[in-house]
C-alpha cells in the first residue's frame, strides 16, 4: 500500500507508534521525504509512506530524501536503512536522518559526552499563563490610569516572541513598552484579596462580562483570578524563524502562553546559560529536537526545550564545526528557512 502522508510522520509524537505497527507487519516499510513541496498551495509538508509484504516484518525502516517529487513506477531506491532501534535512539523521529552521517555521529557524541547536559538538566520550561480573555486582562497604560487600576494590582507581561529580541528583557524594555502605550499589564488578582473598587467597576463593565463567559474565566473561581502567575527566570520564544530565542527576565516580568517560561533548577545562572546557548551544537539540536511547523517556523514544546543539548563537546575541529553548520543550514532548508 501507499501513502501521501504529512510530514508529521518524521517527527510527530503520534508518528511513532503507527510506525511501530507497521514495521511489525509488513516485510518492507519505506518512507520517502520530499523537500519541496507536494501541493505548493498548501501550508502542509507532504511526504510519502510505502508498505509491502504484509504478515511479514522488519527491523529496518527505508528513509528515502529527495528534492522534489517525479513520476517513478515504483518507489525509488532507499537513500538509508534506518534499524528501528537508531530511529528508537532519535526520539523516534525520521527527520535527524536528513542529516549526513557525521553530523548525527557528532551529535550523539556530544550529546553522550561526560558533563553533556540538556536544558531539562538545568531548568524547568513550561507554558506562561492563560487568561482567557488577553484583551480584557492585558491594559494599556492609559486605559489603566484612565479608570484608576491601581499599580499594585498590575504586572508587566511578555506577550509573545518578539519581546524577547535582545535576550534580556530588562526596565529599560519595560519602560519602552510603557512609554509607548503597549496593552502590557497584567490584571492580576489573587482570590481572596480585596478588590479596590475602580477594579470592581471594570470587572463589572461590559467588557467584563463579555470576559467572563469566555471558557476559561467561566470554568475558574474567581473568574477574575488568573491562575498559574509567576515570576521565571528567564523566557524562551517556542515559535521561531532562525532559531529560538532565550532571554533572562531581569526586570520580573510574568509571561503568557505566547512563550515559554523557564525556572532554573540545578545552579547554573541565565548568564552562564545564555552563554552556551548560542554555540552551533546547541543551535543544531533546536532544530533536532523541534519541529517544522510550516513557512519557516520552527516550534519547539515544552518537552522538546528540555531536550537540547546545551554542552557541545563533540565538536574539535574545524571540520566538526562546518559539518554543524551544514547540519543546521540543512534542517532549515528542509523546513523552508532557506
Amino acid at each position: 500500500m501507499a501513502f501521501v502522508i504529512p510530514a508529521e510522520i518524521g517527527h510527530a509524537p503520534y508518528a511513532a507508534p503507527i510506525l511501530e505497527f507497521m514495521v511489525k507487519r509488513f516485510e518492507c516499510l519505506q518512507v520517502i521525504a520530499l523537500r519541496e513541496k507536494l501541493f505548493p498551495d498548501l501550508a502542509e509538508d507532504c511526504w510519502f509512506l510505502y508498505a509491502e509484504g504484509y504478515g511479514g516484518s522488519t527491523d529496518e525502516i527505508k528513509f528515502t530524501p529527495l528534492e522534489r517529487f517525479e513520476f517513478t513506477s515504483r518507489p525509488p531506491r532507499a537513500g538509508l536503512m534506518v534499524r528501528v532501534d537508531d530511529w528508537r535512539n532519535w526520539n523516534c523521529r525520521l527527520r535527524p536522518f536528513l542529516l549526513s552521517a557525521e553530523a548525527r555521529r557528532l551529535y550523539m557524541t556530544s550529546a553522550g559526552a561526560l558533563g553533556a547536559r540538556r536544558l531539562g538538566d538545568v531548568a524547568r520550561v513550561g507554558i506562561g499563563y492563560v487568561t482567557g480573555a488577553n484583551e480584557f486582562f492585558h491594559l494599556r497604560p492609559s486605559t489603566a490610569d484612565r479608570i484608576g487600576i491601581p499599580d499594585r494590582v498590575l504586572h508587566a507581561a511578555v506577550r509573545n516572541g518578539k519581546s524577547l529580541v535582545g535576550g534580556c528583557v530588562d526596565e529599560a524594555r519595560v519602560r519602552t513598552w510603557i512609554n509607548q502605550d503597549e496593552p502590557v499589564l497584567l490584571l492580576r488578582l489573587e482570590p481572596n484579596s480585596e478588590i479596590p473598587a475602580p477594579v470592581r467597576r471594570y470587572l463589572e463593565s461590559k467588557e467584563g462580562r463579555a470576559a467572563r463567559e469566555t471558557y476559561k474565566c467561566r470554568n475558574r473561581n474567581p473568574w477574575y483570578s488568573v491562575p498559574d502567575v509567576a515570576v521565571p527566570d528567564g523566557f524562551l520564544s517556542y515559535m521561531c524563524g532562525r532559531a529560538p530565542i532565550l532571554a533572562s527576565n531581569k526586570a520580573g516580568c510574568v509571561g503568557t502562553n505566547s512563550v515559554h517560561v523557564v525556572r532554573l533548577t540545578n545552579g547554573m545562572s541565565m548568564d552562564e546559560l545564555l552563554k552556551v546557548w548560542h554555540g552551533p551544537m546547541t543551535t543544531l539540536s533546536c532544530e533536532v529536537e523541534g519541529h517544522p511547523l510550516g513557512g519557516g517556523m520552527l516550534k519547539v514544546e515544552p518537552r522538546e526545550a528540555a531536550r537540547i543539548l546545551l554542552f557541545g563537546t563533540g565538536i574539535r575541529t574545524k571540520r566538526d564545526h562546518e559539518t554543524i553548520e551544514e547540519a543546521i543550514v540543512t534542517l532549515r532548508r528542509w523546513r523552508h528557512y532557506d
